[in-house]
């Protein structure tokens, strides 16, 4: 994980499904883990929900705020 990840979590919107076009860092815990359980997409999208998926189900989520005001 570097900065450049955790900057495309606030960025990045969803790009199918249920949430789509709501930004990565704004998924629902629930949402995020029912990938981790089924498995994630293949490619960056996929990487940026695992990443998500980590740092909510580890209580980091607060990690992003400040890269949300730039």
């Amino acid at each position: 994980m570097n900065s450049a990840h955790l900057e495309k979590l606030v960025t990045t919107t969803m790009p199918f499904g249920k949430y789509q076009g709501h930004l990565i860092a704004d998924l629902p815990g629930r949402y995020l883990n029912w990938f981790a359980n089924k498995g994630f997409p293949k490619g960056e999208i996929g990487q940026l929900l695992a990443l998500m998926q980590e740092l909510d189900h580890n209580g980091l989520a607060e990690l992003l705020t400040p890269l949300r005001k730039k």
